[in-house]
């Protein structure tokens, strides 16, 4: 026997019981070694789950799983809950594991549709989009959101691959300017260096490979600097509908298509004398593990009070200094290491392959 016996009193289904490789292969992760027989399909060695870590299977899967992203947002397709019965259409890929989890758990999948608020449909994204009304957005961004102040104590890093003079503090400030104008915030007029606290998700923000040689700069402000800080929780009062915090949460998730409205919000900040902002990377969720817009009752998280702590930890922030800051000297390199990736893993998750 591997598990406790109260363990064993809760398990309803187990590994053994799914078709789906995917539900299979979770619920291995999620359940635990038992010797005992299910009670479901009486394999004795399926991973056990009880009917909690069933629920997290079932959610894990089809709502987690049939996430659809947007332009800005996104939403899951399959919810399920205990009031209806399901009305997945056939599948069989997972039709019998959806009914194995609707019979055994008393709930209902169903197909979902979202809030729209979730899809983009805020009233200052929407004016974000059209360079007709994007100013007075962002003249209300510079307002609203808080200033951040880098200090001389705070390490951040820079990562480069094929440095041509690794060992060159200057090979670490922002691009000459005929490479400038490629990223998320700069422009062939305004160059920016880009850095994190966070060394791993510099690691993921450069798109490396194991065949690049790539060098880390540490680095250091000299003096304090002031950024604008778009990781920051704002409450303006409305719905998620008309959410100024909204929209700026779903503008730094969405990909380039979204470059110019960010680009146009750090030349802002530049004419307003700042030296830089602090962002949300694109890649915080896949680097902190959490949840794709969470929502409660079709409420965003993010419209509690005290939300702001709970949210905090599903960003990772990333830092754009404007112009050169190290040939300037605002920014000083105090280390150069050669960096080389020793071992990648990753944290898979599944869902229906169509839905």
């Amino acid at each position: 026997m591997t598990e406790t016996n109260s363990q064993a009193d809760l398990a309803i289904l187990c590994s053994a019981c799914f078709r789906n490789e995917g539900l299979r292969l979770d619920a291995v992760r999620l359940g635990w070694a038992s010797d005992e027989p299910c009670p479901h399909c009486g394999a004795t060695d399926g991973a056990k789950l009880s009917d909690e870590r069933a629920r997290h299977l079932a959610h894990r899967f089809f709502v987690v799983g049939s996430l659809v992203k947007t332009e800005y947002g996104g939403a899951s397709v399959i919810q399920f809950n205990s009031r209806v019965e399901t009305s997945l259409d056939p599948n069989p890929l997972h039709g019998d594991d959806a009914q194995l989890l609707s019979q055994t758990l008393g709930i209902g999948f169903f197909y979902h549709g979202p809030p729209i608020w979730a899809v983009g449909e805020i009233e200052p994204l929407k004016a974000l989009e059209d360079p007709q009304t994007r100013a007075p957005i962002i003249a209300r961004i510079l307002a609203e959101y808080p200033r951040f102040t880098l200090s001389p104590d705070q390490t951040f890093y820079r990562l480069r691959k094929a440095a041509a003079r690794p060992q060159d503090p200057g090979e670490y400030d922002s691009p000459p300017d005929e490479f400038c104008g490629g990223g998320r915030l700069d422009t062939p007029d305004l160059p920016i260096l880009y850095g994190s606290a966070d060394l791993e998700l510099c690691i993921h923000e450069c798109r490396v490979t194991v065949a690049d040689e790539l060098h880390v700069a540490t680095l250091k402000a000299t003096r304090p600097l002031s950024l604008l800080d778009l990781t920051a929780l704002i409450d303006d009062g409305t719905t998620s509908f008309e959410s100024l915090d909204m929209a700026v949460h779903l503008l730094f998730l969405a990909a380039s298509h979204s470059y110019p409205i960010s680009r146009d919000i750090a030349a802002a900040a530049h004419r307003a004398g700042l030296d830089g902002v602090l962002f949300p990377s694109y890649f915080s969720l896949l680097r902190t593990g959490q949840p794709f817009l969470e929502t409660i009752y079709g409420l965003s998280t993010r419209v509690f009070a005290g939300a702001a702590e709970y949210e905090a930890v599903k960003i990772v922030e990333n830092i754009a200094l404007f112009d050169r800051p190290i040939a300037d000297g605002r920014v000083a390199v105090t280390c150069i290491n050669r960096l080389y990736l020793r071992q990648a893993s990753y944290d898979l998750g599944f869902g229906p392959a169509t839905y």
